[in-house]
């Protein structure tokens, strides 16, 4: 049961003055856990980065051995404030990641500790600005693409969850979660068939992917066209990034009010919480690392997408 987690911070991040602290005060009953808050500004305002981390108990963070996973939030902010009032459709990423980390901090004191380390982060930023896109307007951030991987994509976090809200496009016609393929080093890899299996377990329901391209896992400013960023986080890692989509039938703007459910982000947290507990134990795995390296090894790398590419000239 994930969904009192998920509720608790909804209503937490429902405000116009929330920030990195508040989401800190979530965490005071859970000593193990540890919590830090950092205020960034950027052209277009400030965002309190926030990072947490759930200890395994073979975890690196005291000297262990188990894999450490990460869960990033992903999102521009969750408030377009004062343009629009309450919560944005954005939020939803920030809201999963934060309450992923609360269902485990829930569980390691109820005695169910993980064998690995869980890192999550993401940023909390109640009157972001808004941008145009189609087919819906984006959420915009205060700060830039770069700013937000320096301080969500964690060295330490050997493969990542990026959990978005991608409700603004015509691929993707379910209501629910859907996730993408794994991206690693600028390769666009299969679909892994234990987050599958896992997102079958979690849901009830036979899988759903969405698709992505080469563009997608292009860092933005590039001028390339994004659905949007969910997949920003594999620009600056080499750890395997697969994206969780909070998705819905219709095209919803990430500046639109009143377009969360609940029940939608609670299952993108359960599945999240399901995948840390495999991958932390050496169960589920994002990609066949035998076979990564023999494309590598016929291909060559794809760094290049990695990077911002050439200069045209144009």
């Amino acid at each position: 049961m994930s969904l009192i987690q998920t509720m608790t911070v909804f209503e937490v991040m429902d405000s116009a003055y929330v920030n990195g602290e508040a989401i800190k005060k979530l965490f005071g009953d859970y000593p193990e856990v540890i919590v830090t808050s950092q205020t960034v500004s950027g052209e277009e305002g400030n965002t309190d980065f926030v990072k947490i981390l759930v200890p395994g108990k073979n975890g690196k963070s005291i000297g262990g051995s188990a894999p450490t996973f990460g869960i990033i939030g992903r999102l521009g902010g969750i408030g377009a404030r004062p343009s629009r009032i309450g919560l944005v459709s954005d939020a939803d990423g920030a809201i999963a990641a934060v309450a992923s980390a609360l269902k485990l901090a829930e569980m390691q004191k109820n005695g169910d500790v993980l064998e690995g380390d869980v890192i999550i982060s993401t940023h909390i930023c109640p009157n972001a600005p808004t941008q145009p896109h189609e087919p819906v307007d984006f959420m915009g951030s205060p700060v830039d693409i770069l700013t937000m991987n320096e301080y969500e994509v964690i060295p330490e976090m050997e493969a990542i969850l990026s959990i978005d809200t991608t409700k603004g496009n015509r691929i993707i016609n379910h209501k629910g979660i859907a996730i993408s393929p794994t991206v690693k080093e600028g390769y666009i890899l299969r679909v892994s068939e234990d987050l599958l299996r896992i997102m079958e377990m979690t849901t009830g329901k036979l899988p759903v992917t969405f698709p992505i391209t080469l563009q997608d896992i292009t860092p933005y400013g590039n001028d390339i066209f994004h659905v949007n960023s969910i997949l920003q986080p594999s620009v600056a890692t080499n750890a395997p990034v697969v994206g969780v989509a909070i998705t819905a039938e219709s095209a919803v703007p990430g500046c639109g009010t009143g377009a969360s459910h609940e029940t939608d982000i609670a299952l993108a947290v359960k599945f999240a919480v399901e995948v840390a507990k495999e991958f932390t134990n050496g169960i589920t795995h994002f990609y066949d690392a035998a076979e990564y390296e023999h494309i590598v090894a016929r291909y060559g790398s794809m760094k290049v997408f990695q990077t911002m590419g050439f200069d045209t000239g144009k």
